[in-house]
């Protein structure tokens, strides 16, 4: 007795040998889906502060207030700003100090560096070693940095379910596909930092967005590096 005679369409027949070989080759569990939506912001240039230096720069008893809440659950721009001053008094105004308080650390782009007179390493957020200083300047008072001042390198947040879509620890390095009119990219060794409760998201800073015209980018892709690439860390 024929397919078609038994009832069976030969569309029904098609699709069932399309479900055999997508299982003969792996293929019949569906790719899974990204556990949270990718987000790249840009970190503009801001400075972080320990209690102790908020208060040196905006008077005993002085606390970080909100500005403007962040992507990051707890983390704000705050309304305190201070001048950052490099050699020869060269200064950008009106800095915005991030919070909550941590160990102070200012993060600047490499432009912002020209123009401070400041040969910016870049550093991985809370490693100073080697690591240039600067003048904060406040309503309060003045802080002399002997070091903290970093270019940021690139980097992506990812939490626990993140780590595991990705196939990546902490650590290992990534790269982050731009597709923009006239600005197609990529950049390459964003470092993953990890975290529990924490938001999949890239971060880098003002001049590497605007070179690749993020605003106006049409889609994004976090690619794990490929095995054996060579590359020396």
């Amino acid at each position: 007795m024929s397919a078609l005679a038994s009832g069976i369409s030969r569309s029904d027949i098609e699709q069932l040998v399309r479900q055999v070989l997508l299982q003969q080759t792996g293929g019949a569990t569906a790719a899974p889906s990204k556990p949270n939506p990718l987000v790249v912001n840009i970190s503009a240039r801001h400075v972080h502060l320990s209690q102790e230096h908020v208060e040196v720069l905006f008077g005993k008893g002085a606390e970080l207030e909100v500005h403007k809440s962040l992507y990051q659950d707890g983390y704000f721009a705050s309304k305190q700003t201070v001048a950052v001053v490099g050699p020869r008094r060269r200064m950008l105004p009106e800095v915005r100090v991030l919070g909550p308080v941590r160990p102070t650390q200012v993060e600047l782009a490499f432009t912002d560096g020209i123009s401070l007179g400041l040969d910016l390493p870049v550093r991985i957020s809370g490693d100073h070693h080697d690591t240039i200083g600067c003048t904060l300047i406040g309503p309060a008072g003045v802080l002399e940095l002997e070091s903290g001042v970093i270019r940021a390198m690139r980097h992506v947040h990812m939490g626990p379910a993140d780590l595991k879509h990705y196939g990546v620890e902490n650590g290992d390095m990534m790269d982050l596909r731009i597709v923009s009119e006239g600005c197609t990219t990529t950049l390459e060794d964003l470092v993953v930092r990890a975290a529990d409760d924490i938001k999949l998201e890239v971060h880098v800073d003002t001049d590497e967005g605007n070179a690749v015209s993020l605003d106006r980018a049409t889609s994004v892709e976090l690619l794990k590096k490929k095995s054996g690439c060579g590359c020396k860390r």
